[in-house]
């Protein structure tokens, strides 16, 4: 459930203002609202050294942790050292690709001295380097002293002023140079120079390694600071914290004042407070526009979903509804159709115990493993009830489903329909007890007519049922509800005018959201059929001899382990979209929340 909160104002003296903000962090209930924009000098330095340090730790994570756990000194000069040693060997890095490349380019030429090149041409002496298609040489280079030899690669006899070399051949691109007294003109570009030879560029290629190698070993010794730079950061995000509420004050003359919101069952510790250290306070309930943040409490066993908001990262309003239970119930449905194979689920339930046990000293895990537990389960039981294990065709005829309706296409579809309009009702009826009783609440009993209406239309339009009678008068009622009770007024035509413009937008929603339920069914069948086809994959190669009893057996292993992956994908597009996006649209939840967190110390 959402916790009421209440809107707290209090004033203390302007000198006072760091030693209140401490005090009110030492309690840890209230929610800062800034009254004015923090300063940006008043945190910059905190907010660098954040930037530092999650720049550190960004890096130091990339490569595996081998080092034990140490204390820092100086977690700047540290963070600092990190941050340009990763700079260096990346500049390194790149240039080693740049050497590399050029020793690839010039190693067909053979090793050579540009300067000594650069020394003959100042003496009057042309040197060019060209490449050239093989079967171009002679047309191409025909210019230069008669073309070239096709015997020994090189210019004809009598050229004393020039001399024209093949110096290697390699994939029809034929590496040339030419040396001449005279201007060289041939009819394709010459080749720069490279700076430095190929002896030269591997000695500079080795060194750089040898400095990339003690970069690297540096950095991979500081990975036992991981741990400290992550307290560190954490620190400081909370002295950003304690600096921007100094900061978001407002101040009128000697006056400071400070604003924000307080669960209603903690407002009597802060006015305890207050009259500690003599502190003027109000304490009152949000205003109509003000920005309230939201705290959800929930049993232990419903608060296991919270993980997935968090993922998520969504929070209802504090006007909306808390859908935490109804989440929970339906993904876990939803999970159990969409895998709806008993053997997947085991998979799943011994993934998830394996995962608990290595990280049963973080304890923040728990509720995600206790879920993952609910969701594992709830795929065993589809997969028992419908008699799906590793797949359906490759069981024995003795295994037989527990409830053999399930096997039926037209059966699961019309499950799946009746799961929607279940759902979405709850949404509706959940509405109505929220505005009862104003006569509102009746336009949401009328959606819900509709909607079960729209369960019997869609048998009809999809399975070929007929369409009963009677069931004409969920939407005959429901419509008459919606209009004359969606916008409730004195005059009657405006009442009917306002309904009927609801009534027109969300009429065919209704009916396409209780049909999207299908996707369930769709998905579900899907699973068992990539099942079933590696596994036919598997068996038509058999356990005959060892070669083909190991491919079998890799068939089976890579197929299932393909299906068990994409099956939470599946379940994260369609389970989820179902309970956030059409549950949430007929509950009226925008997620348009802030998420409430108190001003504290750790």
């Amino acid at each position: 459930m959402i916790v009421r909160m209440k809107k707290v104002n209090i004033l203390v003296q302007a000198k006072d203002a760091q030693l209140a903000v401490s005090r009110l962090r030492g309690l840890g209930v209230l929610h800062v609202e800034h009254a004015v924009q923090p300063k940006e000098k008043d945190t910059l330095a905190v907010k660098e050294g954040i930037a530092a340090v999650t720049e550190a730790v960004n890096i130091l994570s990339a490569r595996p942790a081998k080092a034990a756990r140490r204390q820092l000194q100086d977690y700047k000069a540290s963070a600092r050292h990190i941050i340009d040693s990763h700079k260096r060997f990346t500049q390194l890095d790149e240039y080693a690709r740049r050497v590399s490349n050029s020793i690839s380019q010039w190693q067909a030429w053979g090793d050579f001295d540009p300067r000594s090149v650069h020394s003959l041409s100042e003496k009057g002496i042309n040197v060019q380097l060209y490449q050239v298609p093989r079967d171009q040489l002679k047309n191409k280079l025909g210019t230069l002293c008669g073309g070239i030899n096709a015997k020994n690669n090189t210019a004809p006899a009598g050229c004393p002023h020039q001399l024209v070399k093949v110096v290697s051949i390699i994939k029809g691109i034929a590496n040339v140079v030419v040396i001449s007294r005279e201007k060289i003109d041939a009819p394709f570009k010459p080749l720069a120079l490279p700076k430095t030879g190929l002896k030269d560029m591997r000695q500079r290629l080795s060194e750089n390694a040898q400095i990339m190698k003690l970069i690297d070993r540096d950095l991979q010794a500081h990975t036992a600071y991981i741990g400290s730079f992550l307290e560190i950061r954490q620190s400081l995000e909370k002295e950003l914290e304690f600096y921007q509420a100094v900061s978001g004050m407002g101040r009128v003359n000697e006056i400071a004042y400070i604003t924000g919101y307080v669960p209603v069952d903690m407002s009597q510790a802060l006015l305890a407070a207050a009259r500690a250290d003599k502190w003027a306070i109000t304490i009152s309930d949000p205003a109509e526009g003000d920005n309230v943040p939201t705290l959800i409490r929930n049993p232990k066993w419903v608060s296991i979903i919270s993980p997935v908001f968090k993922v998520l990262e969504i929070v209802p309003g504090y006007k909306e509804l808390d859908i935490s239970l109804w989440f929970l119930v339906f993904l876990s449905v939803f999970f159990g159709i969409l895998i709806g194979d008993a053997g997947y689920g085991l998979v799943f339930f011994f993934l998830t115990a394996f995962a608990s046990v290595k990280f049963k000293d973080a304890p923040q895990t728990r509720p995600l493993f206790t879920l993952f537990y609910l969701l594992s389960l709830s795929a065993f039981i589809w997969g028992v009830l419908s008699g799906t294990f590793f797949g359906q065709e490759w069981l024995p005829e003795f295994v037989q489903p527990v409830l053999p309706a399930l096997r039926s296409d037209s059966n699961v579809q019309a499950i799946c329909f009746f799961i929607g309009a279940i759902h979405l009702s709850i949404a509706h009826a959940w509405r109505a007890i929220t505005k009862a009783p104003s006569l509102v609440a009746l336009a949401d009993m009328g959606w819900v007519s509709i909607l079960w209406g729209s369960f019997f239309l869609a048998k009809t339009l999809v399975l070929g049922e007929p369409f009963p009678e009677q069931c004409k008068w969920l939407f005959i009622i429901g419509t008459c509800a919606v209009i004359l009770f969606s916008s409730p007024h004195r005059n009657i035509l405006k009442a009917v005018a306002g309904g009927l413009g609801s009534f027109l937008l969300s009429f065919v929603n209704c009916f396409t959201d209780v049909v999207s339920y299908i996707r369930l069914f769709a998905v579900g069948l899907a699973t068992i059929a990539v099942a079933d086809s590696f596994n036919k994959m598997a068996l038509s190669v058999g356990f005959g001899t060892v070669a083909s009893g190991v491919i079998t057996a890799l068939i089976l292993i890579l197929g299932h382990t393909l299906n068990i992956l994409l099956g939470p994908m599946s379940v994260l597009v369609h389970g989820v979209r179902l309970n956030v996006l059409e549950f949430c649209g007929h509950a009226d939840v925008k997620w348009s929340g802030t998420e409430y967190k108190p001003l504290k110390e750790d």
